[in-house]
């Protein structure tokens, strides 16, 4: 049998990114790859008397003016593994840490800063150590992504699971590109091709399958494909083209906190871009302070902290909140003016959703003409059920998108979803309801919560709501009709000497202005007058004076349609 190679290592061989090699495959004709597809001996051969052609022809050729380069440099990947309770995050971390991340870095050190880096081929990766869906889900919140890259662990036997789909939905919703980590294949009832399927399902079709999704089968128990894993971080970091300007502004954001009893407030930052040194002066969110230490993932006390790496910071006057970013300040005052405003902005009241009506809140989104949907139902024929029938509603012009659902109970996840979207988002329940805990969440987070134990509620209530989104249609009602029959030129602008021929004039109308049958102008009146008063009304027959909104080119003989403008439900 010929041996295959996957499109990275032939990008390696040539001393190029995968992303260019790709690049230039589909500029040459060939059918568009992904990094991970495999060719066999024959397209490999081609691929490489392609690619050697092309350079060869392009030293006979004045090189091209090359365009100009990102700034920066690359940076290490962040990465956070997710998935559903014992499906193996922890016993991978513990592996790829044990192998990749030098003697005396590993152990409780990295349980307090809450990341590590490990090295694979000379390239540094950075793991948030399980931030979880909370801290995931309040990063995005606040506007934030911590994380490049989420890795998804499913265990081959047990398949996804419904923690495994809300993962997903939080991944989704972040909008951060995804791997998949198939675990357990050494067990004797795994099924790789189950999770397939099931992926497929997910909408997120393995690469394997001709989608775009990276899977890699492993065992975090014997470390079989674990180096696989990491070649397709690395190789999806490439792809991304992560960058960061050490010299540049600063761009950190902080993935954990607590207090410390002898070192006091504690943060977990990740730098994202520029560097953070001792005795910065820094802000984040309704805090600030000096850095009075540095430590980075192996406990050293360091100077500065570089792109890519997680470090904590002593110095604080208190605990920040995840998801906030960190800025620096020129000094000491400008800092505590900067958390100062913040301060002020967190106490100001806020609209609580709790106490909005479903009415309400798909009002509130009228303006979007999106709302979201946090579904959870009771078992799973109900959710299928109510699914079904939710997907049927078709509103013109108007979307309802369903970001997650499950069976059991409404949890705080939920809420820490919902509140992270950036559009209207409603947590329902069929058949479902939260507990108190999860009530003063929503309420803390301006959720709002609503539970339906009939179905055609549910139905109901999401269809009107959607409806109520359409923008009303308006309608001209004519009421009256005038002749202007003089005109009076003051400094206030043209007043018309009309007289009403049929119907009324009131001072709330609009007017159209017609001259030999074509509309002129449309608009609203500035003051309606008979007899040297202001009037609301003149009925027919009657004389009047009348003054327009922003038009004075009027003659006598021109008609004045009076009209009122109604909204028409759709």
């Amino acid at each position: 049998m010929k041996k295959k190679k996957r499109i990275y290592e032939i990008a390696r061989e040539l001393g190029i990114s995968s992303k260019d090699l790709i690049a230039k495959l589909v500029e040459m004709g060939m059918p568009s790859l992904y990094p991970a597809n495999s060719v066999g001996e024959e397209e490999y051969d081609l691929i490489l008397s392609l690619y050697q052609d092309e350079a060869s022809d392009k030293e006979e050729r004045p090189a091209p003016l090359l365009p100009q380069a990102r700034k920066g440099e690359p940076r290490p990947p962040v990465v956070a593994v997710l998935g559903h309770i014992d499906h193996g995050k922890t016993t991978l971390l513990d592996a790829i840490r044990r192998d990749h991340v030098a003697q005396g870095e590993a152990g409780g050190i990295t349980q307090s800063i809450g990341a590590y880096q490990a090295t694979y081929n000379g390239k540094t990766i950075t793991f948030i150590d399980t931030p979880g869906h909370k801290a995931f889900t309040t990063m995005r919140a606040r506007g934030a992504r911590a994380t490049d890259i989420a890795v998804l662990v499913i265990a081959a036997d047990d398949g996804i699971m419904m923690q495994t789909i809300e993962a997903i939905d939080h991944i989704k919703a972040a909008g951060v590109p995804i791997i998949v980590a198939i675990n357990k294949i050494d067990k004797v009832n795994a099924n790789v091709d189950r999770v397939f399927t099931q992926l497929v399902e997910q909408k997120l079709v393995p690469e394997e399958l001709g989608g775009e999704t990276i899977v890699v089968s492993l065992s975090a128990l014997t470390g079989k494909n674990i180096n696989d894993l990491l070649e397709m971080i690395l190789l999806l970091a490439d792809m991304e083209d992560l960058r960061a300007d050490p010299d540049g502004p600063l761009h950190a954001i902080i993935i954990e906190s607590y207090l410390d009893s002898s070192r006091g407030p504690v943060a977990t930052a990740i730098i994202k871009n520029g560097t953070l040194r001792e005795r910065d002066f820094i802000v984040t969110g309704s805090t600030c302070g000096r850095v009075k230490a540095l430590i980075d993932g192996r406990n050293h006390r360091i100077k500065a902290a570089t792109p890519g790496q997680a470090v904590l910071i002593l110095g604080l006057q208190h605990l920040p909140t995840p998801g906030m970013t960190v800025e620096i300040c020129a000094d000491q005052n400008s800092a505590k003016q900067l958390a100062e405003k913040q301060r002020d902005n967190d106490r100001k009241p806020r609209p609580s959703r709790e106490k909005m009506s479903v009415a309400d809140l798909f009002r509130e989104a009228a303006v979007k003409k999106k709302i979201k949907l946090i579904l959870k139902a009771s078992s799973i024929g109900a959710l299928e059920a109510a699914i079904r029938e939710i997907e049927n509603i078709t509103v013109s012009d108007v979307t309802l998108e369903i970001i997650h659902s499950g069976v059991g109970p409404i949890t705080e996840s939920d809420i820490l979803l919902a509140s992270s979207s950036q559009d209207p988002c409603l947590v329902a329940g069929f058949g479902s309801k939260p507990d108190s805990k999860v009530v003063k969440s929503a309420a803390s987070h301006n959720v709002s919560i609503k539970s339906y134990d009939i179905i055609y509620d549910l139905l109901d209530e999401i269809e009107e709501r959607l409806t109520q989104l359409v923008s009303p249609e308006s309608k001209e009602i004519i009421i009256g009709e005038v002749i202007i029959r003089d005109l009076f030129h003051l400094s206030i602008g043209t007043i018309a000497g009309c007289y009403v021929t049929s119907g009324k004039v009131t001072r709330d109308a609009h007017i159209n202005v017609i001259r030999n049958g074509e509309k002129l102008f449309s608009g609203k009146i500035a003051s309606l007058r008979r007899i040297k008063e202001d009037v609301a009304v003149v009925q027919s027959g009657r004389e009047c004076g009348i003054k327009l909104e922003e038009f004075d080119d009027l003659q006598v003989g021109d008609i004045l349609q009076v009209f009122l403008t109604e909204e028409v439900a759709p």
